[in-house]
């Protein structure tokens, strides 16, 4: 398969600070990829950098291929505003506004698209539920639709199963699993390792840098998962840029 996403010497970073380091390598289409690591390696940063939130501080994202449109990003939930007045319907239905805009009118199909994305998460029955009344399993069903209302070739998923219930994350993971039977490319930010390991053939281990990259049984080792604890343990959050020319081991 073709590469979708390559990382040319990429640092990201907050005001001069970098959150990742000269990170280089290939998404390849298709492609179901964990990126996994200590809390603060820049798992979320690299994220917000593919899809095309954050500039980087040195090197470049190449997107194949990819409109705007293309990328859909389902951000952690902590990111949400669970007291916005709106409903289901509303959450789902900003999933088209790259296509729309922002002042378009929902159409016969969009909103045969929406009743069908919510019905493909088990939540056919709350398209008029505010989202304050929504636990924290069914927001992230409704998350889910909005992503699958996208349409994209690019799915970014932040935490997407973390504090929900089994049930909810096997019905979600059943979803990953349609989008990859269609060709789209997941790119997944996961903690529990158990659950790439049975279903993320790739893993991206990062520590602020890439500590191991391929296949998922190959970069989830005991020795990886301890360099990338060291590596965080000794990181100095307020390092300056090291410029270019230091690639990641």
């Amino acid at each position: 398969m073709a590469p979708l996403l390559t990382f040319e010497d990429l640092t990201l970073g907050y005001d001069g600070h970098p959150a990742v380091h000269h990170l280089e390598g290939a998404v390849e289409a298709g492609s179901l990829t964990a990126v996994v690591g200590p809390n603060g390696s820049g798992k979320s940063t690299l994220m917000k950098a593919v899809a095309g939130m954050l500039a980087p501080i040195g090197g470049r994202v190449v997107r194949s291929g990819l409109a705007p449109h293309d990328i859909a990003y389902l951000p952690q939930q902590s990111d949400i505003e669970r007291g916005f007045p709106a409903s289901v319907l509303d959450l789902v239905a900003l999933g088209l506004w790259r296509r729309r805009g922002l002042g378009g009118r929902i159409g016969g199909g969009d909103r045969a698209a929406i009743d069908g994305a919510l019905a493909a998460v088990g939540m056919a029955d709350f398209a008029a539920r505010g989202i304050d009344t929504l636990s924290g399993g069914q927001l992230q069903r409704a998350l889910f639709a909005r992503v699958l209302v996208q349409d994209a070739g690019l799915i970014l998923l932040d935490e997407p199963f973390n504090a929900i219930d089994t049930r909810t994350i096997a019905d979600l993971i059943a979803i990953v699993h349609r989008w990859q039977r269609e060709g789209r490319t997941v790119l997944a930010v996961l903690h529990d390792l158990d659950l790439v390991r049975q279903h993320f053939p790739q893993a991206l281990l990062l520590a602020r840098e890439a500590v191991a990259w391929g296949a998922a049984a190959e970069v989830l080792t005991a020795g990886n998962l301890a360099t990338a604890r060291e590596r965080i343990a000794h990181w100095e959050d307020h390092a300056p840029w090291c410029g270019a020319g230091r690639h990641a081991a």
